[in-house]
């Protein structure tokens, strides 16, 4: 009953709700049918049969589990998507960490789950999976059984599985990473603390946990900031050290009983390899600097803060000793507070009514924002206490200390990669006053425009005018002996006709106006300096007294205009709501860094990309919008990236093919108009969100499953050489055997202070890497440039 009754969850987990009714609704009602036949047939041959079997063979529990039999039987004909299938693989482990449960500990996780070449396979399967490489394929070089008895025997040599990159400029940075073996065993390591501690993690906490990340960690930071008063970060810096480790030793001796994996995680520890740092770069982007073990090891550490929140908004929230409400009455301070952190509503009151003050915290990884709903006061006591505890306690550091400020004021803050404001809604009367100025706006620049035209017509009339009735007698007289006429007429060619001269000075007439006139053009001169001073005065000034009156009213001050609206239109109370801004502002400088817009914002041609294939560069921008139109699809200001989408990155990309192929714009759009469509337009990104998540499986979501994937950002790659048969290379990334077809090097081209933005490219690659040659097959390439791998999956020690 209890395997049926999981299969139902499960069934009802993964089928749209509508067609599951549907499909239980058609058939019980055919099986309903067929029933009360054989029922009939029952009741003739055997009139001595109860009523209550045959009422059992209509009950709802029967006909479900045989359902969802039939329905378990189908789904495994149906193809499963590779997070699915790594979900499954650790769900397995799961069983096999559970099993090892005795006396509220586990024990002996390293000999009896880890060290099985089972469990390692099964992990590096998991690693294929990240990489994208089907685990159907059997060629595997990793010996899981000698590693397998090396960890039962504590005979593993963590150092000898290790390799350092040095970086060539002057900082001399060493990265240690590990090899396929010694990841192979991290990865293992890693599903087994998952499964111990993961379930007793904080729910502010939003990474390391299954259906939560990044989008949910922004929406919750949202919804709370619409109704908070005072909001700040706090910006966690500190390489982990000998204190650090051995206390995050301590927390994890809690829950697990095993020497033997403690002796394991400080031979790793003393080799470099784990990789941890509070700060220094993001999280989750897939860069190689950060270890395989470094998200669950973080989380478990900063449990401790995260349960230290809770301390901190009892005494805050609940024990305000300001307040005399008594514990047992209904209206209880701490009866309330207690009834929040259950999720239990209030039936009777609002919260707002029973206490006054309001504590959010939102953690992801090494970055935690609060915000305070209340006084100023209680911001910055909360604020000293966080500091506090992660500095006396945690041992860390905090950098770039920034005093609470309020959440009305603020332009906002930068949180996980984007910038977090707190803005009002506009209410009726602010959208009939602003509805109302732009029409105003609207019909001035109408208005101007007409008088542009008119005028500059009239001014192309007088120049034609003037062109038939030029004579050389006339041309001469102007000329007289300290004009410019006279200075310029030894300039004239023999034999010139008398029209051809008289625009030649013209032309040099107007160039000198211009010089005057900063980025005007010809049609401007006809305007300003020839037709409008010879239109009446009165005229001049109406036109002119309309356009000033038209600004004035477009830049007044929203509140002065509504206070000439009728009342009922200026009595509306402010709605507040979190808006989450896409930092559009350094995407721009990035695509300038990146070589894909001018100085002055214009799009251009990338020379590091000119000699990789047609399909490779359309791969490269296409990815780029990709993850544009993933990460800020809910901004407040995605129309800002769809402008950039159109105007610099598809046309940066027509330019760097067009320089390829040495042919113009127009042409490349013509031959490559099915491969460019791979590149949406502003119209298409709508529709392109809804197909993305309508056509990927809900595991293909999941940012616990696609933790360093979903938010990695774009590299650079040139094309160092191309693979010849004398010289071999396969494919870097973990468990892929085919041949690389070129090799290209890796350009580390900004390193972002943390916190950075998230600009849709790699940040924070170390300079260790800047320059370094990697084989990738072409299925892999694309896999890089779409963001369906990182720069983790990438063996960069297979050339050592």
């Amino acid at each position: 009953m209890f395997r049926k009754r999981n299969l139902v969850t499960e069934l009802l987990r993964r089928a749209d709700l509508g067609d599951f009714e549907t499909l239980i609704s058609r058939t019980l009602w055919s099986r309903a049918v067929s029933t009360h036949s054989k029922s009939v047939l029952l009741a003739t041959d055997d009139a001595g049969m109860g009523s209550s079997k045959q009422t059992g063979m209509f009950s709802l529990a029967g006909e479900l589990a045989s359902l969802v039999e039939e329905s378990a039987h189908v789904d495994d004909t149906k193809p499963r998507s590779r997070m699915e299938l790594k979900r499954s693989l650790e769900l397995r482990l799961k069983k096999r960490v559970k099993e090892q449960y005795t006396n509220g500990k586990f024990s002996d996780l390293l000999k009896k789950v880890i060290a099985r070449p089972e469990t390692l396979r099964d992990a590096y399967d998991c690693i294929r999976l990240n990489s994208n490489v089907p685990i159907t394929e059997r060629n595997v070089s990793v010996a899981f059984d000698s590693i397998a008895e090396e960890l039962s025997n504590g005979m593993f040599d963590v150092t000898s599985n290790t390799f350092s990159l040095v970086a060539r400029d002057k900082t001399k940075e060493v990265l240690v990473l590990p090899s396929v073996a010694l990841k192979v065993v991290q990865e293992a390591i890693r599903i087994v603390l998952e499964v111990v501690f993961s379930p007793h993690f904080s729910k502010i906490s939003h990474s390391c946990r299954s259906g939560r990340g990044r989008a949910s960690a922004l929406k919750y930071i949202s919804n709370n900031m619409s109704h908070s008063d005072w909001c700040f970060t706090l910006s966690l810096n500190k390489k982990l050290d000998v204190s650090v480790f051995e206390s995050l030793l301590s927390v994890m001796e809690e829950k697990i009983e095993d020497s033997s994996l403690s002796i394991l995680l400080r031979s790793m520890f003393e080799a470099q390899v784990l990789n941890l740092e509070f700060g220094g770069f993001p999280k989750g982007h897939g860069l190689p600097q950060e270890g395989v073990l470094s998200r669950v090891l973080m989380n478990i550490y900063l449990d401790r803060f995260d349960h230290e929140f809770y301390r901190i908004s009892m005494r805050h929230e609940a024990l305000d000793l300001g307040s005399q409400t008594d514990e047992d009455s209904p209206g209880s301070k701490l009866r309330s507070w207690f009834r929040r952190q259950a999720g239990e509503q209030e039936l009777k009151s609002t919260p707002e009514q029973d206490i006054a003050l309001r504590v959010y915290c939102c953690r992801f990884m090494d970055e935690i924002f609060f915000s305070v709903s209340g006084p100023k006061k209680a911001a910055v006591d909360i604020r000293s206490e966080a500091i506090g505890f992660l500095r006396n306690s945690l041992h860390l550091d905090i950098t770039d200390e920034i005093d609470s400020s309020p959440c009305e004021t603020t332009s906002g803050l930068r949180v996980l990669g984007t910038l977090v404001r707190k803005n009002v809604r506009e209410s009726p009367s602010v959208k009939v006053v602003h509805k109302l100025k732009e029409k105003v706006r609207l019909f001035a620049l109408q208005k101007e425009e007409a008088w542009s035209l008119g005028t500059v017509r009239i001014g192309k009339k007088w120049l034609g005018h003037g062109l038939k009735k030029v004579k050389e007698s006339e041309i001469k007289g102007l000329a007289e002996s300290n004009s410019t006429l006279s200075q310029i007429s030894c300039h004239r060619k023999a034999g010139m006709e008398t029209d051809h001269w008289y625009k030649v000075l013209l032309r040099i007439w107007m160039e000198d106006v211009l010089r005057t006139s900063a980025d005007r053009g010809e049609e401007f001169i006809l305007s300003k300096h020839i037709v409008e001073p010879t239109i009446p005065q009165e005229l001049r000034d109406a036109f002119y007294k309309f356009q000033n009156s038209a600004a004035a009213y477009v830049s007044s001050e929203t509140a002065k205009v509504e206070a000439l609206l009728p009342c009922p239109l200026s009595r509306d109370i402010p709605v507040f709501f979190g808006d989450v801004v896409a930092p559009t502002n350094a995407i721009r400088r990035r695509l300038f860094r990146y070589g894909l817009v001018t100085a002055a914002g214009y799009a251009r041609t990338n020379p590091m990309l000119i000699l990789q294939d047609t399909a490779q560069i359309i791969d490269w921008f296409s990815g780029l919008v990709r993850r544009w139109v993933i990460w800020y699809g809910g901004c407040s200001n995605f129309d800002e990236v769809k402008a950039l989408i159109d105007n610099q990155v598809r046309k940066s990309c027509i330019r760097t093919l067009a320089s390829k192929y040495r042919i113009h714009e127009n042409e490349i759009e013509k031959r490559l108009d099915s491969e460019l469509s791979t590149i949406p337009s502003a119209e298409d990104i709508e529709q392109e969100i809804q197909d993305e998540k309508l056509d990927s499986p809900a595991f293909d979501r999941d940012e616990h499953l696609t933790y360093g994937i979903s938010n990695s950002g774009l590299c650079l790659l040139s094309l160092a050489r191309v693979v010849s048969e004398s010289r071999p290379c396969n494919c870097f990334v973990n468990g892929c055997s085919m041949a690389a077809p070129a090799v290209y090097t890796l350009h580390a081209m900004e390193r972002q202070k943390f916190p950075g933005w998230k600009t849709g490219f790699s940040v924070c690659i170390p300079s260790s890497l800047n320059g370094r040659r990697i084989g990738l097959c072409k299925q892999h390439l694309k896999d890089l440039y779409m963001g369906q791998i990182s720069l983790q999956a990438i063996d960069f020690g297979a050339w050592r």
